[in-house]
């Protein structure tokens, strides 16, 4: 790979981790060319990106975003080690826990081992790292998930919501 096509695979990586809030790392090293074809079907069928790339290239395109957004500091990602080896990002769709779920579905498909495995991922610049952090990651909700609960937590409790506001506006009234 000439200079120019790595600028160039920089810079387009740059352009997705900007444009997302999230992604994952993997390691698919280890992968048979069945379970690696079945796994980017996989992928594509749930609407989610998966692209190999060297980690170097990956490190350059984290610098970047961290140049220019000062929040973003990916060290946990130097002290885990997670841009080592064979390395592979997920990129979700609307909620960060789908590549997660993904993963999960896969591992459950192919019994035999948990590969490709999860290295680290970033959701809004919280970082995980380790296969451990799956469960946690898969558990994450969605905005819309979020607001749903509140809404049938405000729903079920109608009568008792009701009543507190009116002792609370009476409250003010004395």
């Amino acid at each position: 790979m000439t200079r120019e096509e790595k600028y160039d695979v920089v810079e387009k990586l740059t352009e997705k981790l900007r444009g997302t809030e999230y992604f994952y790392i993997t390691d698919a090293g280890g992968m048979t060319v069945a379970e690696t074809n079945a796994f980017r079907r996989l992928c594509f069928e749930k609407g989610i990106q998966y692209q190999v790339c060297k980690n170097t290239l990956i490190k350059k395109a984290l610098e970047n975003i961290k140049a220019e957004n000062p929040s973003a500091d990916f060290s946990l990602f130097e002290e885990k080690k997670v841009l080592k080896g064979f390395s592979g990002i997920l990129f979700g769709t609307d909620t960060a826990n789908a590549p997660a779920k993904l993963l999960k579905e896969f591992y459950a498909k192919n019994k035999k081992k948990e590969k490709p495995a999860l290295k680290g991922a970033s959701i809004r610049f919280d970082l995980y790292a380790g296969q451990s952090s799956l469960d946690s990651l898969a558990a994450i909700k969605s905005q819309k998930e979020m607001v749903g609960d509140v809404v049938s937590a405000l729903l079920s409790g109608g009568g008792n919501l009701a009543g507190i506001l009116k002792t609370l506006s009476e409250k003010g009234e004395e």
